[in-house]
């Protein structure tokens, strides 16, 4: 079966809430500064949950992009894939950890669980309310950024940099992202 979407890059997480953030302002970013072939999307998910179910049902590959709870301190990076997925949505993950394991189960019980599901995170140093990463890991997202592009590189996306990617839009200035 031949999916919609070949790559789907979902930036994951609640702005704000501080550091849960990060895989929303890792999305607006790429969004900008990458120009990808036709059936490669970066979407926004924020804490949508279910609402996303039929993006990742008619994906092949899904690349979730978010804060995760791991060993390690505040602004470490993390990837996970295979096996190693569905522990951490249903034990590790950030505040919105249920909708996206609700996600990946909806998909796998319509049958249509993507062939690939990666997750590349930064371990938080906080989810309280506040707008904005920490210093920590906004210090640690331009290399967030790069292992997304290095997955999707490794998936056989041509990914090409814009030369001038641009000002956020105004939704995404007014959000600081």
């Amino acid at each position: 079966m031949t999916s919609e979407i070949s790559v789907l890059v979902l930036g994951l997480g609640n702005i704000l809430c501080g550091d849960d953030g990060a895989g929303v302002v890792v999305a607006h970013r790429l969004r900008r500064e990458l120009e990808l072939p036709p059936g490669v999307r970066i979407v926004d998910g924020g804490t949508l949950g279910l609402d996303l179910l039929a993006l990742v049902a008619a994906s092949d590959r899904v690349i979730l992009v978010d804060a995760v709870r791991a060993d390690g301190p505040p602004g470490t990076l993390v990837r996970l894939e295979g096996e190693d997925v569905a522990p951490a949505v249903y034990e590790r993950l950030s505040m919105h950890q249920i909708g996206v394991a609700d996600l990946l189960a909806g998909a796998a019980l319509c049958e249509r669980y993507p062939r690939e599901v990666v997750i590349v995170g930064v371990v938080p140093a906080t989810t309280d309310l506040q707008l904005g990463c920490t210093s920590e890991v906004t210090r640690s997202l331009p290399v967030l950024s790069e292992m997304v592009v290095r997955e999707l590189g490794r998936m056989g996306v041509d990914v090409k940099r814009r030369s001038d990617p641009g000002e956020a839009d105004a939704t995404a200035r007014a959000l600081g992202l």
